[in-house]
Formats: structure tokens, sequence, C-alpha cells
């Protein structure tokens, strides 16, 4: 898809916005201790942010590991985002994978709740990412 300046602009606003609304459902939800939901909002708000950095560098994937390949690509080999950044956002998605298509894996609160602070300092780093590259 080509995309204006203006639009690219846009929707990348648009995305950083979801994502930090996705990450306030997860900790809704996990009061109410909805594992596996809050391991699915918690993957999409770091999903949502990571789309708005790729896209804010003319980056566009098709699917979640093409978005995984991309970070990992441009991202993670420059030096730019750490590995453990990398990492946590493998695990996210590995754990929505499991937690959404797998019925016999249930996800607990130790497994799930640090990684609610983990996520959080991964939207800011990469939000940070997008604010210095304008």
């Amino acid at each position: 898809m080509s995309l204006t300046n203006e639009e690219r602009k846009a929707i990348v606003a648009l995305r950083k916005q979801k994502a930090w609304k996705t990450l306030k459902e997860a900790e809704g939800i996990a009061s109410l201790g909805y594992w596996d939901a809050v391991a699915n909002r918690l993957y999409y708000a770091c999903f949502y942010m990571t789309s708005a950095l790729l896209l804010h560098h003319g980056y566009e994937a098709n699917t979640h590991r093409g978005v995984i390949h991309l970070l990992g690509l441009h991202f993670i080999k420059a030096g730019r985002i750490s590995v453990e950044m990398g990492k946590l956002y493998i695990k996210l998605y590995e754990l929505r994978q499991s937690s959404d298509y797998d019925e016999l894996i249930y996800l607990e609160e130790k497994d799930v709740r640090p990684l609610l602070v983990q996520g959080r300092e991964y939207l800011e780093e990469i939000e940070k990412l997008i604010r210095e590259s304008d």
C-alpha cells in the first residue's frame, strides 16, 4: 500500500494510541484474573506499537511472523532495540498463540503479571524510538 507522509503519520499515531489503550485493557482484565485474555491484550498492545514503528520507517508486514522478522532484521540486529526487548516480544507472541489456540494451556497469574510491567517498558522504549526518529 502506498501512503503519503501525512497518511503514514496518521496511521502511526493511531497505532500508538491503540497500543496504549490495549495495554489499559490488559491491566483491567488482570484485575479480573483472566490471564489468557491478559496475555492476548498485552501481545496486541506490543504488536500495535511495533507495527507503528515499522510503518514509521516505511516497513509493513502481512503477518505476525512478518512483524517479528522485520523487527529483528531492521531494529534488533541493527542494535536499535535490545535483544531482551526482542525476546519479550517473541515471548508475548508465543504466549498469545498458545493461550488462544491450545485448549490445554491455561496461563496463570505468575506467568503473566510480571509481563505487564515489561510490556509497558516495551511500549515506552518503542515509542521513544519512534519519537527520536521523527
